[in-house]
């Protein structure tokens, strides 16, 4: 080897450098968010989404609590449960594999799993979406807006 310093030492920067990524990526201290919920609250969590897709969410829920007879209303929430599924699934499990710098190939062998996943999800969610009744859709309307 030509370098100056001894391979050693190297090992040591390269230990040192990703021991200080992994720390710089672990949250300081637990938070408040992860403590036992206030009396009366139960603990949750959340996933951010795209603007216009919480803006077409609710344009469905309102349409299905404005005239719950109207037709289409069970393929329209199907497609935003869709949308909901495959927003949460990239929220949670890809933005984390990206932040943890897994790797390419990693990443995208994460991707495939999650799109298997979402479309068997969304399969099945269609299913029983589309042959609720209006006063069904109603309901899992009010509790999809509850969670937005």
């Amino acid at each position: 080897m030509s370098s100056s310093t001894p391979s050693g030492t190297k090992s040591a920067v390269k230990t040192t450098t990703k021991v200080a990524k992994q720390a710089a990526i672990k949250p300081a201290a637990t938070t408040a968010a992860w403590q036992a919920a206030t009396p009366g609250q139960e603990p949750s969590l959340r996933f951010f989404h795209s603007q216009a897709l919480r803006t077409r969410t609710h344009a469905v829920l309102t349409a299905i609590e404005a005239k719950p007879d109207a037709p289409g209303h069970g393929e329209a929430l199907a497609d935003v449960v869709n949308d909901l599924i495959d927003a949460g699934m990239d929220y949670y499990f890809l933005r984390a594999l990206k932040q943890a710098e897994v790797g390419f190939v990693a990443e995208q062998s994460a991707r495939l799993g999650l799109s298997g996943a979402v479309r068997l999800l969304s399969s099945v969610s269609r299913k029983f979406i589309v042959r609720m009744g209006p006063q069904q859709l109603v309901v899992v309307a009010g509790h999809i807006r509850t969670l937005a």
